[in-house]
């Protein structure tokens, strides 16, 4: 009976000429614009996916690539039941040897300028094809740093984001300081960490919310990092740098910060015990890897949950 429906198939595909439809793939796009940064631009849409959706860019970390990221970290799986695309920028060698994001040189961080217009380019592209309007952006480590980027040079274009593992904007102009940077960390007022946000586009707003992950035994990223995205993101956003609320999710400290109607704007998970890396909870959510770590914990779902995407 199989070989026979199989066959069947197969004729009706030489009658019709048509080629049966299959499931959807993250795929390789190319001509999305100038692309000054000289990166790869991949894309996830899922089949059957109305007009209008949500576009989340998802950005790799060091050693990576933008397939094996969007996949693991799950962000794949939720775009199919979340129903948003997922655009995923790819390094290349050529930009940084170990396909790091360049989240500290100021021709990649500028407005209009290098990776970050790249990556801008990226959406733009997806808005046009989709109908997508809104867009948000995440990353690991590097592609964290980059995350930080685009949400402070392109507030416009972004309505959240999420940094794992990643640093604040404006921590680095230099690769020596990119390290200092990354440990111990760099310790600055929170207006100085904002006023370097509000100084990176002539879009004073509103700004994007933003979730803050980082692991506590992290010694890639510093956690100090984290301490100082919330000093940056809450006072871009004028409140207070202590938490409005605080509890746990699957035993790790959760703490959220909201503004004056109650919205939570900044919102930060702590992994107690957790390295570099993403957090997973296989097989519900992405598979365990180099970077992408079991701790029981869905960072991409969270994530989704926190800008109102699950």
């Amino acid at each position: 009976m199989r070989t026979l429906t199989i066959a069947l198939a197969l004729l009706a595909t030489l009658l019709t000429g048509v080629t049966p439809a299959s499931a959807a793939n993250i795929v390789e796009v190319t001509g999305f614009g100038s692309n000054p940064g000289a990166l790869k631009m991949f894309r996830y849409v899922p089949d059957g996916l109305p007009a209008g959706r949500p576009i989340v860019v998802a950005v790799h970390g060091c050693t990576q690539d933008a397939a094996g990221y969007g996949t693991g970290t799950g962000w794949r799986a939720l775009a199919d039941s979340g129903k948003f695309s997922v655009v995923l920028p790819q390094q290349q060698p050529g930009n940084n040897l170990n396909k790091c994001f360049n989240w500290f040189q100021s021709g990649d961080t500028t407005r209009g300028a290098g990776e970050a217009e790249s990556i801008a380019q990226m959406v733009r592209r997806t808005q046009a094809d989709t109908g997508g309007t809104s867009a948000y952006a995440t990353g690991l480590s590097a592609g964290g740093g980059m995350t930080s980027v685009m949400l402070a040079a392109y507030p416009d274009l972004f309505a959240g984001g999420a940094v794992v593992a990643g640093l604040p904007y404006a921590c680095a102009a230099t690769m020596v300081e990119a390290f200092s940077c990354m440990n111990p960390g760099k310790n600055r007022t929170a207006a100085a960490w904002g006023s370097s946000v509000r100084a990176a586009s002539p879009h004073q707003g509103p700004w994007p919310v933003v979730s803050l992950w980082q692991g506590t035994a992290d010694y890639t990223v510093a956690a100090a990092n984290q301490r100082e995205l919330v000093e940056q993101w809450t006072n871009v956003h004028g409140v207070a740098a202590t938490p409005s609320d605080t509890d746990t999710v699957a035993g790790y400290p959760h703490a959220t910060y909201r503004d004056g109607s109650g919205r939570a704007v900044v919102e930060t998970y702590s992994l107690t015990g957790m390295g570099h890396g993403q957090p997973v909870d296989p097989p519900a959510c992405g598979t365990a890897g180099a970077y992408i770590l079991d701790v029981n914990l869905c960072a991409a779902g969270k994530i989704a949950a926190f800008w109102g995407l699950a």
